[in-house]
């Protein structure tokens, strides 16, 4: 019985070890992928591709479903982008809240006649509204099916241009947002299918016209903890797996496709709840499959704001949602794990989600216990706790380069306060935030077990904004 505990608190000991040298791995790629990132836009701007008037139309959809609070923020900031030509696609997803309200008050929408033709069957579009204020905003009105990916179909299917941009109802992108994140298409338009963008967390922020005027790290802890775990899975993960060319998510809350791609699949699926993740394995299979060569890019500058949860019970249901998304489409692809046939994307990056996502809350809980039961009968010595001791300084020194990429690269928070509390965050994280998201995630798969998977609302409090000058 001793032997079996012991070797089970060494298998955690192992697989804390492997982790983090997986991401030492993707940190050296991100490292080299931001400096071919930074050459890439200036010769870029060399040529002036970026501010091209040819560069290709963008749509852009925005599944909204209860978004009252950030909605027309979030709008405002689309229609200000610095893009040559783009339309702004709202799907009003069966909202229970003032959503459309908001967006009739502010944008003077009107009934027009488009005709909408379901060619991705999806849930009754009722209405087709179009702003008089601003003829490139165009808002459907639509019975809910319970899920973000139908309603997203309902954008895609009256969507005009070859590139269409995902974006979730409460984010709001930078200016230069789109051209930053077109920068792999334009310089490789024929293999580029995906790219997607950086996300980080607006909570504690100054907005004002829908754009973020002053960049402030969150006082909320919970949010602040966010905040880092952000900028490393971004920074550091996503950048370094589209560098080795193995990337599975593009973020459904900032993310550019080809609209041709997406169609030939059928669009997202209208049943996934990880409808991101899911969207971006179909695109690995059906590129493999029909032996052309592509890219799925991450670029790790242009920024799209959004709002994070700041309550545990709105980031649990969060994080379980995510994991619950993560083992449906793990499963339902599971023949290209481990098959030479999908390349390294079967043989790599579907065996890591396996082992180092999906059944990472079961792993980390049984070992949790088990350290537990051989600590309470003497079966650990010394140094086995400073082997965790130093993975624990590892992980926190992982975290730690990714603060310094963001203050070294994007320097986006600029108050020294900001830049401590993130450090702080960095030891704070391995101790009390990662056992939480552990039994979220824990959660998440019982739910996919029970399968339940609809689309769960978040509460929103609203961008923060400047207050108002005394009079």
């Amino acid at each position: 019985m001793i032997l079996s505990l012991q070797f089970a608190a060494w298998l955690l000991c192992v697989y804390y070890v492997a982790v983090n040298l997986i991401y030492a791995i993707l940190l050296v790629q991100s490292i080299l992928a931001t400096r071919e990132h930074r050459r890439l836009l200036i010769s870029l701007r060399h040529d002036r591709s970026l501010d091209a008037p040819l560069s290709p139309p963008i749509s852009i959809l925005v599944p909204a479903r209860n978004e009252q609070a950030v909605i027309v923020d979030s709008v405002t900031s689309l229609l200000a982008l610095d893009y040559p030509e783009i339309e702004v696609i709202v799907i009003n997803d069966g909202s229970t809240d003032d959503t459309l309200g908001e967006l009739r008050e502010h944008f003077q929408l009107l009934t027009t006649d488009i005709g909408y033709i379901p060619a991705i069957p999806t849930g009754l579009v009722k209405t087709v509204y179009i702003s008089a204020s601003d003829r490139r905003l165009v808002v459907l009105d639509k019975i809910t099916c319970g899920r973000k990916a139908d309603a997203v179909n309902a954008g895609l299917n009256i969507a005009s241009s070859p590139y269409v941009c995902v974006i979730d109802g409460d984010a709001m992108l930078e200016r230069d947002a789109l051209r930053r994140i077109m920068a792999p298409a334009l310089s490789d338009p024929t293999r580029v299918i995906a790219s997607g963008g950086i996300v980080r967390a607006a909570n504690g922020s100054v907005i004002e016209g829908g754009h973020v005027k002053e960049v402030r790290l969150p006082r909320n802890v919970l949010a602040g903890l966010q905040v880092l775990e952000y900028l490393r899975s971004f920074l550091v993960g996503r950048q370094g797996w589209a560098r080795m060319d193995m990337l599975l998510i593009v973020s459904g809350a900032f993310g550019v496709f080809r609209s041709d791609f997406c169609r030939a699949i059928g669009g997202f699926r209208a049943a996934a709840i990880g409808e991101d993740m899911d969207l971006i394995v179909r695109l690995h299979r059906h590129a493999l499959n029909t032996g052309g060569d592509y890219r799925v890019a991450f670029v790790p500058d242009p920024v799209c704001w959004t709002e994070v949860p700041s309550t545990l019970h709105a980031l649990a249901s969060q994080r379980a949602r995510w994991q619950n998304g993560l083992a449906d489409v793990l499963w339902r692809n599971r023949d290209m794990t481990l098959n030479p046939a999908f390349g390294r994307i079967g043989m790599v990056a579907m065996p890591y989600q396996w082992v180092f996502e999906c059944f990472a809350p079961l792993i980390e809980i049984f070992g949790w216990l088990a350290v537990i039961a051989a600590a309470a009968r003497g079966a650990l010595g010394g140094t086995y706790f400073l082997v965790i001791a130093g993975g624990f300084l590892l992980s926190a020194l992982l975290s730690l380069s990714a603060v310094l990429i963001e203050e070294m690269v994007y320097h986006r928070y600029n108050r020294l306060g900001d830049l401590a509390r993130l450090v702080g965050y960095c030891f704070l994280e391995p101790l009390f935030y990662r056992p939480l998201n552990t039994i979220w995630r824990l959660r998440g798969l019982w739910h996919y077990v029970r399968k339940r998977n609809s689309w769960e609302l978040l509460p929103r409090t609203g961008f923060t904004r400047p207050k108002p000058k005394p009079s």
